[in-house]
């Protein structure tokens, strides 16, 4: 999938406070009467920091509502700006069910009171909400305190380390353990697992499929490459990747061993090491040793640093340099016939 991008995450939470407070009336029939706009009032009780009371009206807040009882809720905390919801309710005293006298929850907007209307004789008094001459006025009040914004640790998701495969394989390498094949470079003695190098090159498969003489006696002869070379062979066969130790190479060496290695990547058909040689060796392209390149290019079978190579070449302002390097004179000698491909290139480039 390649890189994945990086994902952070952020929760925004809002707290909130809920309270609920009962007020009841006894005595109710000897409220009636004290007039229109006169009130009975709840203790105060304290929800969200702030302080409220249940406002009664038995008598209704004006001429036009005389004949209802009006409820309210009344913030009792001064020059205070509350976002709140609520509901007000009549408690049925035979079934102790509190039914809403609202006709719709109150939404968390910045307080205002407003008085709510039942009916005296045709719904308070006709129903259940007064018995033994007592009313229970509730209510239910959610007060909004201030929002939070916070990070979330790692995001939504589980966050699961990098691959460590390759570093469990070269450790397999280095330490040797079960390892059951030897090969002899120059001398050197490099101990590796069959399966591995089966997997990863078509080439040791074949090498060290059973009834070869070589696997029989367990030790295989490695002609025409030099240890450096094989162990950092051996290196990207269990890893995918280049030994640590060509970072203290200077340029000249890490180039060379890189040409060799692209040899090796070519021997054992191993394409993306391949590749990734040349890759590298485009990197450290240079009039004095592009010649050489291309010539190195075109005998393992690289064609895309190939190209790249006669391209430089073509293009390069410099080519009288190119032309007395000691790698262009090898390559006239070797393969005169990638030359031709470099003059008709840059001929049609001064023709353009």
């Amino acid at each position: 999938m390649g890189n994945q991008s990086k994902k952070t995450a952020s929760r925004c939470t809002t707290e909130a406070e809920t309270g609920i407070h009962r007020f009841e009336i006894i005595g109710y029939n000897l409220k009636r009467g004290i007039g229109i706009g006169n009130f009975f009032q709840s203790d105060t009780f304290t929800v969200g920091g702030h302080n409220w009371a249940i406002c009664f009206y038995p008598d209704g807040v004006s001429k036009g509502t005389k004949m209802f009882v009006a409820i309210s809720l009344e913030l009792m905390t001064n020059d205070a700006e509350v976002r709140a919801c609520y509901n007000l309710f009549l408690v049925n005293q035979v079934t102790g069910h509190s039914e809403s006298i609202m006709s719709l929850h109150s939404t968390a907007i910045p307080f205002e009171s407003h008085n709510y209307f039942v009916a005296r004789e045709n719904k308070l008094e006709a129903g259940c909400y007064v018995r033994d001459d007592c009313l229970t006025i509730e209510c239910h009040l959610t007060v909004i305190k201030a929002s939070q914004l916070c990070k979330i640790k790692g995001g939504l998701e589980i966050q699961v380390p990098p691959s460590d495969l390759s570093e469990h394989f070269g450790r397999l390498f280095l330490e040797e353990e079960g390892a059951d094949v030897i090969f002899m470079v120059r001398g050197e003695r490099f101990l590796a697992h069959k399966i591995v190098l089966a997997t990863r090159s078509p080439v040791f498969k074949a090498q060290l499929s059973y009834g070869q003489m070589e696997t029989k006696a367990h030790c295989v002869p490695v002609e025409d490459m030099q240890p450096v070379v094989f162990k950092a062979l051996l290196n990207f066969i269990y890893t995918d990747a280049l030994p640590d130790s060509f970072d203290d190479l200077d340029e000249e060496d890490y180039s060379e061993v890189i040409k060799h290695l692209l040899a090796a990547a070519d021997i054992y058909a191993m394409d993306r090491l391949k590749l990734l040689c040349g890759s590298i060796l485009v990197k450290h392209l240079r009039v004095e040793t592009v010649a050489t390149t291309l010539a190195i290019a075109d005998q393992h079978n690289c064609e895309s640093l190939k190209q790249i190579c006669i391209e430089f070449m073509a293009s390069s302002d410099k080519m009288d340099a190119v032309v007395a390097t000691q790698g262009y004179a090898n390559l006239k000698r070797t393969c005169p016939s990638i030359l031709v491909d470099v003059l008709e290139k840059r001929s049609r480039r001064c023709k353009a």
